[in-house]
Order: C-alpha cells, then sequence, then structure tokens
C-alpha cells in the first residue's frame, strides 16, 4: 500500500503520482444498534437509547474477509467508513463503548491486511435517530429537555419507527426544518449566540456539545493512531444550520418540503402543547406547493418534560400573550445577532471544523480532515490560520432520481438549484457542471484543496422495485453510469453511497426506506461467486487511473463496448509507471490495449495494468479494449 499525501490539489504517493481514490462507503446500516437489531421501521426497543451496541456495525469479525474481498476484486481500495456518535457515547455523557472500539480497531486493522485505506467519518443524519436520522445520542436531546416519546405527536420530528410503514419517500430530510434537529443544530453550532441562557450539566449548551461530540471522536482516533490506513477523519456528514440564518419565524423554511410543514414559530408552539393547523407539503417535478391543512398535536401533548420549558420561549424569541395566544418576539432572532447578518458555514461550521481539527491531530498528528458543508451550499472561505491539509469532501446526486426514486434518460435534476434538466445532451452536460461547481469552490474558497465526493449514487429501488420482481436492473444500470460518467469527465476521487452488507429488498439499507447499496443478501444467489449479489456491476466496476506518473488530462469509459481512453501529462521527474485498475468482472477474457507512446505491462491476477512512457513528457493515450 503506497503513501496517500495531498499535494497542491491532488492526492499523491510517495513517488509523486497522481492518484485517483475509488472509495465506497461502508455501511448504510451502521447508522443503527446491532444489538439488539434496531433498523428504522422497528419501535420494540426504539426509546432505550442507552442499553444498545453497534458492536458488528459494519459486519461481524468473521464476515470482514469475504467483504473486504469482494471490495478489493471491485477495486474499492477507499473506504469512507461510517461510525456514529451514538455507537461511541450511547450509555450517557462521557460513558464509552470501548468495546465497539476495540471492535472498530478491530475490522480497519483487518482492512489493512487487503491494502485498503479509510477515513472515518462521524455520520449524523438531521441529527439523531430519534429525530429522524442518526448520529447523536438520544440524552443530547434529554438533556435539552425534549421527551423523545412524543417527537412526533407534537410535529418536532418525523421518525420511522413512529410513523410505522410505508415510511413516506424521502420525507426523512424535512426532519432538518422540525423543531428537534432544528433546535439541536442551533444549539450545537450557535448555542452561545442563540440560545446563552440554555444550559446543560451546568455548562452552556453549545460547548458542551461540542466538546462531548469532539472528545467521543478523538477517544476512537487515539485508539486508531497506529493504525497507518487511517488517513484522516471527517468532520462531521452533512452538517445542518438548522435554525440558524432563518430570516422570519412566521414564514416556512428549507427544502424540499414534504408532508406536515409547520412554520418554525408554529413548531414551537406545537411543541409547548397547543394544537394548530399547519400546511400539509408535496413535491412534484414542478416544484413545492401546499396541497391541504392539518391539525397536530390534537390532545395538546408537551414535548417538554416536567421541569422544562421551550429554549426558544425561555430564550425571549416567543411568548404567550395576554389573551392566551402566542406572539412572536423576535422574528429575526436566528437571522441577525448584533446587528451582524449570520452565515452559518462561516461564523459556525468553520470555527468548529478548526478545532474538530486541531484535536484529532493532537491524537493523530498526519490526519488528512476532510470538510463538508451543508448539502448544496458553498464552501467557507478558508484563510492561512485556518486548519492546514484539508480536503474538501461534498456530497452530489442525481437529484430527480434520488427523491423520485425513478430513471428516466429525458429527465433529471440539478443538485444545487433542484430545478430540472431536460434531454439525454443537457443532462450529460448539466452533471458535469454541477461537479465541476466543487471544483471550483475548492479552488477559490479553500485554497486549491483536492475534492473527494464523500457520496455519490442512485437507489436501487428504483421504479416501484420492479427490478426485485423481474431481475432486471437495466434502469439502474443506466443511472449509475450516468453519474459515474460525469465524475470520470472531472477526473474526481469520490466514494460511492453505499455497500451494505445485511441489506434487503424488503428493507433495503435498514435505514428509512433507503436502498443504495451495490450488494445484497438477497440478489446473491451463489455465495461461490464473489460477484454475486452485486448490483449493477456492469456500470458500477469500471477501470480508472490508480495512479498516473503526471497530471490526468481525460477519461471515459463505455460501458456497452467495455471501452475505456484515458490520457495524461507525463512528468518526468517521476520514476514510477502510470496504474490503472483493470476489473475481471469487464474483461474475463483479458485486454486488448493502444498505447502508441509507450510501453504496457498486465497483471490480470492482481487486475492491474502499467504503463511506461517510450519517451519522457508530452501527453500520453492509453485505450483499452476487450481481448
Amino acid at each position: 500500500m503506497s503513501i496517500l499525501s495531498i499535494r497542491n490539489s491532488d492526492f499523491v504517493d510517495e513517488f509523486g503520482r497522481t492518484l485517483m481514490l475509488r472509495g465506497i462507503n461502508l455501511a448504510g446500516s451502521s447508522k443503527i444498534p446491532s444489538r439488539p437489531h434496531l433498523p428504522t421501521h422497528i419501535r420494540d426497543g426504539f426509546f432505550n437509547h442507552r442499553e444498545v451496541s453497534f458492536v458488528g456495525r459494519p459486519f461481524p469479525l468473521d464476515e470482514a474477509d469475504e467483504h473486504f474481498a469482494r471490495l478489493k476484486k471491485w477495486g474499492f481500495t477507499f473506504l469512507r467508513f461510517l461510525i456514529t456518535w451514538e455507537a461511541i457515547e450511547h450509555a450517557g455523557p462521557g460513558m464509552y463503548d470501548d468495546e465497539y472500539i476495540h471492535y472498530v480497531h478491530a475490522i480497519l486493522e483487518k482492512a489493512h491486511s487487503y491494502g485498503i485505506r479509510v477515513f472515518i467519518d462521524p455520520h449524523q443524519d438531521v441529527w439523531s435517530r430519534f429525530t429522524g436520522g442518526d448520529g447523536a445520542p438520544g440524552w443530547t436531546l434529554e438533556l435539552a429537555g425534549m421527551d423523545l416519546r412524543y417527537l412526533q405527536e407534537t410535529g418536532a420530528a418525523i421518525v420511522h419507527a413512529l410513523h410505522g410503514d410505508p415510511f413516506p419517500r424521502m420525507i426523512w430530510p424535512t426532519n432538518a426544518h422540525k423543531l428537534a434537529a432544528a433546535t439541536m443544530f442551533a444549539l450545537f453550532f450557535a448555542g452561545n449566540d442563540l440560545a446563552p441562557k440554555t444550559f446543560m450539566e451546568g455548562e452552556p449548551a453549545q460547548e458542551f456539545l461540542q466538546r462531548h461530540y469532539i472528545a467521543a471522536m478523538r477517544r476512537l482516533a487515539h485508539a486508531l493512531r497506529d493504525q497507518p490506513n487511517v488517513v484522516g477523519f471527517d468532520t462531521m456528514n452533512e452538517p445542518v444550520r438548522g435554525y440558524i440564518g432563518i430570516e422570519d419565524l412566521n414564514e416556512c423554511c428549507g427544502r424540499p418540503r414534504l408532508g406536515d410543514f409547520p412554520t418554525p414559530l408554529e413548531a414551537m408552539v406545537l411543541a409547548s402543547g397547543i394544537p394548530l393547523e399547519v400546511g400539509v407539503w408535496d413535491f412534484k417535478l414542478s416544484g413545492n406547493r401546499k396541497i391541504a391543512s392539518r391539525l397536530i398535536n390534537p390532545k395538546g401533548q408537551r414535548l417538554w418534560r416536567e421541569g422544562f420549558e421551550c429554549i426558544w420561549r425561555s430564550n425571549g424569541v416567543w411568548d404567550i400573550g395576554p389573551t392566551g395566544q402566542p406572539r412572536l418576539l423576535r422574528p429575526f432572532h436566528f437571522h441577525q445577532v448584533n446587528g451582524r447578518t449570520l452565515n452559518f458555514n462561516q461564523d459556525y461550521f468553520q470555527p468548529f471544523a478548526n478545532r474538530f481539527a486541531r484535536e484529532i491531530r493532537e491524537e493523530i498528528p498526519q490526519a488528512i480532515i476532510f470538510i463538508e458543508t451543508e448539502p448544496s451550499t458553498p464552501a467557507p472561505h478558508w484563510g492561512k490560520e485556518d486548519a492546514p491539509r484539508i480536503v474538501y469532501a461534498p456530497h452530489w446526486y442525481d437529484a430527480y432520481t434520488l427523491v423520485f426514486k425513478h430513471y428516466s434518460s429525458w429527465v433529471a435534476g440539478d443538485f444545487h438549484t433542484g430545478k430540472p434538466v431536460f434531454t439525454p445532451w443537457a443532462i450529460e452536460r448539466s452533471f458535469r457542471e454541477q461537479l465541476a461547481r466543487f471544483k471550483h469552490e475548492a479552488k477559490e474558497h479553500l485554497g486549491g484543496a483536492p475534492v473527494f465526493i464523500g457520496e455519490f449514487g442512485i437507489p436501487f429501488d428504483l421504479n416501484n422495485r420492479r427490478a426485485f420482481r423481474n431481475g432486471d436492473f437495466s434502469a439502474q444500470s443506466k443511472a449509475m453510469d450516468r453519474s459515474m460518467r460525469a465524475i470520470e469527465a472531472n477526473l474526481l476521487s469520490g466514494a460511492l453511497w453505499n455497500y451494505t452488507p445485511d441489506n434487503t429488498n424488503q428493507h433495503g439499507d435498514q435505514w428509512n426506506g433507503e436502498d443504495f447499496s451495490i450488494f445484497s443478501r438477497d440478489q446473491q444467489t451463489d455465495p461461490e461467486d464473489i460477484h454475486s449479489g452485486g448490483r449493477a456491476l456492469d456500470a458500477v466496476l469500471r477501470p480508472y487511473p490508480v495512479a498516473t506518473a503526471g497530471k490526468p488530462v481525460y477519461l471515459r469509459f463505455d460501458r456497452k463496448k467495455k471501452r475505456m481512453e484515458y490520457h495524461f501529462e507525463h512528468d518526468p521527474t517521476i520514476n514510477a509507471p502510470t496504474e490503472l485498475f483493470i476489473p475481471s468482472f469487464q474483461y474475463p477474457s483479458g485486454i486488448r490495449v493502444e498505447a502508441p507512446a509507450g510501453q504496457t505491462r498486465y497483471f490480470p491476477e492482481d487486475q492491474r495494468l502499467e504503463y511506461s512512457p517510450a519517451e519522457p513528457g508530452g501527453i500520453h493515450r492509453i485505450i483499452i479494449f476487450p481481448a
């Protein structure tokens, strides 16, 4: 395994070769406990959040050889390895699950034996399992005064275990704008400014939450400091601004708006036990629109535990007027502080990311820090005083296929704007431009940091799960190929979302009805065949340049013809060959190579091709065909 480091805007090895990292997220079900097994649709045991274990996520140690051998065979030698804050510190503040930490160490040690690098992803979605996502321990909400049993009844969250099946398609992201998650993120990132009267165990809420989160990650980093294949840490998966920056609490905020969607003030009033009619929204290709109203919390249940008041009422945002009606006292409370307009990424995420980097590097000095901001928002401006050796790791999806779980060659979406794109030619161009935007941001905002797409992928339960009934995954292959071509056109490294070892056709990745795994036991017909269980592998498993002795210029793979063309500008100071991954799945009978300006050596047992220029310098072209 070669050394990985950063130089200018590239990942490089010890020879100075440019590395293209073809990675995958491991695993979708790492968001949920293993003991007891608690996929998000199960209510029994849901509230016993202090008595869980994540040992065995992503898979039991005795299954590690099977899965790492498959990932290595498929060319996924760089893992975005999911862990959660809850997995480390579920029992209570400062109470760490060292059994889980030891398990993670053992799993990553096994990954090293397969030549697989990893970076740790402290994963969260909309704060916690108890607010409809994953990540933070349940006790964080309890210390804020919330009673977990009434999160859904009071409109503070929509939770799979409490709602039941069928869980509405892609409704879980709306929790980012509901009271529970929006409050917790406001406390975590900006509690000192926005909730100065709120304390946890005698400590300001912001300091308490950030200190415990980072301490938990440091605990894991300390245990992994001897693992040479652990190259770094992400700061936090998809951080959310919550209420930070909202201009008017009387207006709906955030997108997509789907299902019950109270305004921030309505959400605060509902959580205080006052029934209200709120807007019900739908999301279609033409956009968001309000379609109805519905009475929420008709029984007048309070979210706040005995002895606690609404955090925002306590901090002077709203109150009950003389006539018993709620009244908004500070409509712009979250938008401006002391006359300063708030910017989440710049004012709050950036200081947090610097603190995180500083403390992780006290455990692993050489750690690379991967940063990602709220999806579809620009990166913060990074200066010389900010943490060095960072990687920009934004997420990107084919928005139309993601939201509607439908593939069309003629319709797609812009992940940044949410607007539709029509015709195959326009979609191809739009996808290239959407991804190129990240490279531009890295150059303009982050001093030319390398870009690594932390998540991209497609749902496999497309078209009402038709492929699970007829075995035809051609729509999934087309959707995946379209995304992969955009990644390759921009010469980007990235990690597919995802590989879930316990994926099933019925419950997908075991979390909120999502089904993105490129592997499923339910598609595995021959356990002796390492490829069996793979989905859309004709689009997923692609040749690519692993290490380039120079600067990559052009890459394209035609999955139907199985033709790969790669151009690069050779650097004569590099004394090592260019290496390409050649998946045997695509080329079972071997390959034909056109490389007019150099010599090649093919090692089929290692799925590797080496290229050495006949003359130094210049642009070199390599074309690969089936034999």
